[in-house]
């Protein structure tokens, strides 16, 4: 059957799951997904807590997965000139530096969740500028590493051959035409992750970039979320349209468009976001401040608040590759539910730290509450548990900072095709959880922002024009006041795990501690 041609792909790099690069072609009538491809990337783990990916990689992944898709097309009989746009989405803030003569990268691109920077985040900055806190997570504590500690990257400096930027603008660079004309841009979703922008004036900021004394001559142009950003080499028909980091472009998949509106994303970490309209709101427990999006050179922002989650899927992982408790992500669930229960047991995955709303680097993981009738389904379930608890803790923050209580989420991401993991969201929240059908929202974000362009016109933001999605709802099953015990328990294994510094050293030589408590035990025992 010949598809409706009006339709554009949208390509997404480390967007939900930090491994992948997945190009999607959508329907532009019914947001259907009429082919993907999508190619697995390596991340190397060179010292503790560091995190990388290499910048070759991801563009040659990123040219495989448009190849592919391209030949599926060839294959439906649909002619790749009928593609309309090609929107980027990415994880915003891994940090990758090139060298714009050569167009070789000049270092490995630092991922998100790496920890090198902890020594250059003990000074203070005043965040409202950037609505940032001072963290590792940042752009510009990972910027500043390389420029103190790269030898290729302080001669590029100093030779005027350096360019910045996140995963999208090293994609755009190269898909645009690279050393031979390639645009140095990004959008203002990714740049205000950067902690050198201006979330006010939306711009850099001079005052920002001298702090970290980082050369403005580095950084790409800032652009909106939705215009023409200039042709495709790879495919000269195809006009590169938008750009947005992939939880604003969530956020936008998920239709959040009106103030209030809420999503999360359970990928390697979690991701909340909550819409607040054309004012940011300052977080006064722990959130973050970000640009959600700006759609077209002329319209204001949409600011939203966010709470960012470390570890959610990387717990899985975590028992299946270190642990060996299962033997693949997939087994979590049915491992989980022949528990039903946790048993008391509680985790605290803190392996990169603490995100929101603590802001707690030299937090580690911990597991409490064991006993000898403790085993691997308790362990299961008490992971799967300990995702929806920090998922909890950031709704709590949202609903005092935005003084709204939250009545539903939405969510995505690859950890969403866990019933019993969003059962359970359901019921230590106490609120409606609402999953969509169709799973590529990251990718459907970055698609309508392209397809809304001014030029393109393919999509309607309106919402009397946005097409219905159907969609899945679970309701909590559990009294609150078994939900508030079982979220008081946790909170007290998170204050725990925020002081293993201290608790470290009065273990002696060897810095071990156990914890035995049955079930029965006051939980003051932690």
């Amino acid at each position: 059957q010949q598809l409706e041609l009006n339709c554009w792909a949208g390509t997404v790099v480390g967007g939900v799951s930090d491994d992948l690069s997945r190009t999607n072609v959508f329907n532009a009538k019914t947001a259907e997904v009429i082919i993907h491809h999508q190619v697995e990337i390596n991340q190397s783990f060179p010292k503790e807590g560091w995190v990388e990916e290499d910048p070759r990689e991801i563009i040659q992944s990123v040219y495989e997965c448009i190849e592919k898709t391209c030949k599926k097309l060839c294959h439906l009989n649909i002619d790749i000139g009928n593609i309309k746009a090609v929107g980027v989405t990415n994880q915003r803030e891994t940090t990758l530096v090139w060298d714009k003569v050569t167009g070789e990268p000049l270092y490995n691109a630092i991922v998100w969740l790496d920890l090198r920077t902890q020594s250059t985040v003990e000074r203070l900055i005043n965040k409202h500028k950037t609505g940032l806190p001072i963290s590792t997570y940042f752009s510009a504590v990972k910027l500043r590493w390389l420029l103190d500690n790269v030898d290729m990257v302080q001669q590029a400096v100093l030779t005027g051959r350096a360019m910045f930027g996140t995963v999208d603008s090293w994609i755009i660079w190269c898909l645009t035409g690279g050393r031979k004309g390639g645009i140095h841009c990004t959008d203002v979703s990714n740049a205000s992750r950067t902690m050198l922008f201006n979330i006010h004036t939306m711009d850099w900021d001079h005052e920002l970039c001298s702090y970290f004394d980082i050369p403005m001559e580095l950084l790409p142009k800032v652009k909106s979320s939705s215009e023409i950003y200039g042709r495709m080499h790879e495919l000269k028909r195809l006009i590169h349209k938008c750009c947005l980091g992939d939880q604003s472009a969530a956020l936008v998949g998920q239709m959040c468009f009106k103030d209030g509106q809420t999503k999360n994303t359970y990928g390697t970490g979690c991701f909340m976001l909550r819409n607040t309209g054309n004012k940011p709101v300052m977080s006064e427990h722990g959130l973050l401040t970000t640009v959600a999006y700006k759609m077209g050179p002329d319209q204001p922002p949409c600011y939203a608040l966010e709470g960012s989650v470390a570890i959610a899927g990387a717990v899985v992982r975590w028992l299946k590759d270190n642990m060996g408790i299962v033997q693949s992500s997939a087994e979590i669930e049915k491992l989980a539910a022949s528990a039903g229960t946790s048993y008391g047991c509680y985790f605290v995955p803190a392996f990169s730290g603490l995100y929101a709303p603590y802001w707690e680097p030299s937090a580690r993981g911990i597991i409490c509450g064991l006993t000898q009738f403790t085993n691997k389904s308790h362990l299961a379930f008490a992971a799967l548990e300990a995702v929806c608890f920090q998922t909890r803790e950031i709704v709590d923050a949202m609903n005092k900072d935005s003084g709204v209580p939250l009545v539903q989420l939405q969510v995505d991401g690859g950890m969403t095709a866990n019933r019993l993991l969003m059962q359970l969201q359901a019921d230590i929240l106490g609120v409606s959880v609402v999953k969509p059908s169709m799973s590529e929202t990251t990718a459907l974000g970055a698609a309508m922002a392209a397809g809304a362009a001014e030029g393109v016109k393919v999509w309607s933001l309106s919402p009397s024009d946005l097409p219905r999605i159907t969609s899945e709802k679970y309701e909590p099953q559990i009294n609150s006041d078994e939900s508030e015990f079982r979220f008081a328990r946790w909170k007290k294994a998170v204050q725990r795990s925020m002081n293993w510094e201290t608790t470290e050293s009065g273990c002696g030589d060897n810095g071990m501690i156990s914890f035995v408590l049955d079930d029965d035990q006051n939980s003051d025992s932690l």
